[in-house]
């Protein structure tokens, strides 16, 4: 059972910034162990459980990450990560092993932790489906999105294009003119990121979010399809 992380957990992690070579971490591996990589599993799988209770007839699936980088893709980084996630998707996203895809996720750093929604890097297609999801109802889509802005919980993020794909009114365009668009709480370390209270405050958090989710699993649904040729959705 999560119990929350604790200092040494970002003092643990700053030291790996600084020294994030394989010499170094072996002989702090108990310390990993202890401090990051055993909390973050058990908030991931407290967390995870309470939302399949919350949504039981939802076939998620839950991913935490490893330390390890991709050896393959260091461009000059050390062999270690030095901020750890987990995320939780669609047993449709998961099974084909798809990055590409709508999930929650939560992240830890050194300085900070944040949760939230989106896409870890979504396609320029998907993006167009997205646009045409909302072109075929705006109104469906100013709802979920005033829902989510009345909240106050979560901020839209995602890079923008320098050129705008259109103009949908002031809430829309924070989203519809993004090359990815996504949702994030973000908090520096301390705070409920220390106590046992932060799985149900994430189940609470992703569930309050679910009728976005919804919506991005359409878009990316309309995307997989091929449903790129100009025809528009019914929703």
């Amino acid at each position: 059972m999560f119990t929350g992380f604790t200092k040494e957990t970002s003092d643990f992690l700053w030291e790996l910034r600084f020294n994030n070579e394989r010499p170094w971490f072996l002989a702090h591996k108990e310390q990993f162990e202890r401090c990051l990589n055993r909390p973050l599993r058990e908030l991931a799988g407290d967390s995870f459980g309470l939302l399949r209770r919350r949504w039981p007839e939802r076939d998620f699936r839950l991913h935490v990450s490893r330390i390890y980088r991709d050896a393959r893709r260091l461009f000059g980084r050390g062999p270690y990560k030095d901020h750890l996630w987990f995320s939780i998707k669609s047993g449709e996203i998961a099974d084909g092993g798809n990055m590409e895809g709508p999930m929650f996720w939560f992240e830890v750093g050194a300085a900070d932790f944040s949760w939230g929604m989106g896409f870890y890097g979504a396609t320029p297609a998907q993006m167009a489906a997205f646009r045409r999801l909302i072109d075929a109802n705006p109104a469906r889509f100013e709802r979920l999105a005033a829902d989510i802005e009345k909240s106050g919980r979560f901020q839209v993020e995602g890079e923008e294009y320098k050129r705008p794909k259109g103009d949908r009114g002031a809430l829309i365009n924070k989203w519809y003119n993004r090359r990815r668009a996504g949702l994030c709480r973000s908090e520096d370390f301390g705070g409920v990121l220390l106590t046992q209270a932060l799985p149900g405050l994430l189940a609470e958090d992703f569930s309050a979010l679910m009728p976005m989710y919804d919506f991005f699993l359409e878009f990316y649904r309309a995307a997989e399809n091929g449903a790129g040729d100009g025809r528009r959705s019914n929703a």
